[in-house]
């Protein structure tokens, strides 16, 4: 264990630590990452960050590395085999929804509208800088991600609620919710 000062919702495993330290809230500018974070977030609705993490390798790995041109062509046979994989949420509506939004995410792809500069354009290209002294303080959603889901929603993707996209844009980078006593907080 290190001294670091580090938000504390990761506090005490390391996998999470390392999540913290390496990826949350680092600004992300790559489409095939921006979905795989997206589908993740809306697999952990109602359930702990550290479960979807825990199976995200194994999740990378059956859902073709999160490439929408493969996800959006599953068929029944597909879910079915992804139903009874043990390694992954095993949720009918979630495996639903990852294929629903590759399929969405292709539809803004054909029309010249890529995820990130989709996403990146909520933010006007800049992460939002916030400067929360305790995890109190830290929304689950605002007014930007209730626009957000609102916009997703109308273009097809499902499991983008408010909270969902919210702790998408912390995730992505989009919006800088470290603790300022974070040790991570000036890096993002």
């Amino acid at each position: 264990m290190d001294d670091l000062i580090r938000c504390g919702w990761c506090d005490g495993d390391p996998l999470y630590r390392e999540y913290h330290d390496l990826e949350w809230g680092v600004p992300e500018y790559d489409s095939t990452k921006l979905f795989e974070m997206l589908c993740l977030e809306g697999a952990q609705a109602g359930l702990s960050w550290i479960t979807i993490l825990r199976k995200r390798a194994h999740y990378k790995q059956v859902f073709d590395g999160f490439n929408p041109d493969l996800i959006a062509r599953y068929d029944d046979k597909k879910v079915t085999a992804l139903l009874n994989d043990p390694g992954i949420v095993r949720n009918r509506l979630k495996v639903n929804a990852f294929i629903k939004n590759a399929r969405a995410c292709l539809k803004m792809r054909d029309s010249g509208l890529t995820l990130d500069d989709y996403f990146w354009d909520f933010v006007d290209g800049t992460p939002i800088q916030n400067a929360w002294i305790s995890l109190d303080q830290v929304p689950n959603n605002t007014l930007l991600s209730d626009r957000m889901s609102k916009d997703l929603k109308k273009r097809g993707f499902s499991f983008v609620g408010s909270t969902i996209c919210y702790a998408f844009m912390q995730a992505a980078g989009l919006v800088n919710d470290h603790l300022v006593d974070c040790h991570r907080y000036q890096q993002c």
